[in-house]
């Protein structure tokens, strides 16, 4: 009996020291790898179409977050663009946007194409980046050399929602040409350029930095023109939305031998209030101490410049970019 009592002694102390082992084991801390790991911050770029530059140079910048700083899990999203990516940003769906400071300006002021969903009041400012170019194109046949030629006419005027839209809205607007004067059609980049190659529209609104891929390769199998947006209307076109301004498309950036006149608004690079000041000062720091790499990413970001980091930028800028501006002396 007492035999039997000492053995079941010694099992319950084995299975006591077992428990105990198990529970120190669980304790642990976490490898450096591990808590490296739970620290990241996921950070999702909403940029714009495959074939734009937003896609291009948010590639660029995702690829230098992923490089450079640790605690940063960066990735692309390809989107519609500046509407979709103030609203993702509103939703809490993206970290970091793409947007043209026009659409900016409406969804945090809860007007145009936020005029229904209502304001988004999370929107922080970044940096402007580069002047986004209104695009109009034609071909040389379809003998459309004014924007009041576009009057009866089929056009493609943008994405349904997109920055685009509104541009080619206004302007249109500004010469006195409404959708019931032409024949409109909702149409992306490059479905506005395969249209305009098959003939399905005459003419088509694109509005984005320099060059335009989709533009460029229309040049390649036809006689592209690219129609001129008169500075005098633009002035008129600033008085009512202050975000517009006066710009020339270089000679030769597509077929055109002389430099065109054209409406421009700005692109901003975007975020959301509730992402870390620490994490946006990386960001931007980031950014900004490697910019050789964006320039390489796209030619449009040749532009960007700490000079103009509050250009048009219709938003208060995230105490986190804010920092390192102070730090350079912007």
């Amino acid at each position: 009996m007492k035999r039997k009592l000492s053995m079941l002694l010694v099992c319950m102390l084995v299975l006591s020291v077992f428990a105990v082992g198990c529970s120190k084991s669980g304790d642990e801390p976490a490898s450096e790898d591990q808590a490296s790991s739970s620290k990241k911050t996921f950070v999702t770029i909403a940029t714009g179409g495959s074939s734009g530059p937003y896609f291009a140079i948010g590639g660029a910048i995702s690829n230098l977050l992923n490089e450079k700083l640790d605690n940063v899990n960066a990735s692309v999203q390809s989107t519609g663009a500046s509407a979709v990516n103030a609203t993702l940003l509103g939703e809490q769906k993206a970290e970091l946007a793409f947007a043209m400071n026009d659409v900016i300006n409406y969804a945090y002021t809860g007007t145009e194409v936020f005029k229904d969903k209502g304001k988004v009041e999370n929107l922080r400012g970044i940096a402007a980046l580069y002047p986004n170019f209104v695009q109009v194109v034609t071909l040389e046949e379809n003998g459309i050399n004014e924007i009041s030629d576009l009057k009866g006419k089929r056009v493609g005027v943008g994405a349904p929602g997109s920055g685009t839209e509104v541009n080619a809205r206004q302007i249109l607007g500004a010469h006195g040409i409404t959708y019931e004067d032409i024949d409109e059609d909702f149409l992306s980049y490059s479905e506005s350029i395969e249209q305009l190659k098959n003939g399905a529209v005459d003419a088509a609104f694109l509005t984005s930095g320099l060059p335009n891929s989709t533009i460029m390769d229309i040049c390649t199998t036809h006689d592209v023109k690219i129609v001129p947006i008169r500075k005098d209307v633009v002035e008129k076109l600033a008085a009512d939305f202050p975000f517009y301004s006066s710009e020339m498309i270089p000679a030769e950036t597509y077929d055109n031998k002389e430099d065109v006149e054209t409406a421009a608004v700005t692109t901003l690079l975007v975020t959301r209030a509730e992402l870390s000041d620490d994490v946006v000062y990386e960001i931007t720091k980031t950014i900004f101490d490697n910019l050789d790499a964006l320039h390489q990413a796209h030619s449009a970001a040749k532009r960007i410049s700490l000079d103009t980091v509050e250009q048009g930028m219709p938003i208060p800028l995230h105490p986190g970019a804010e920092k390192y501006y102070k730090e350079q002396g912007k």
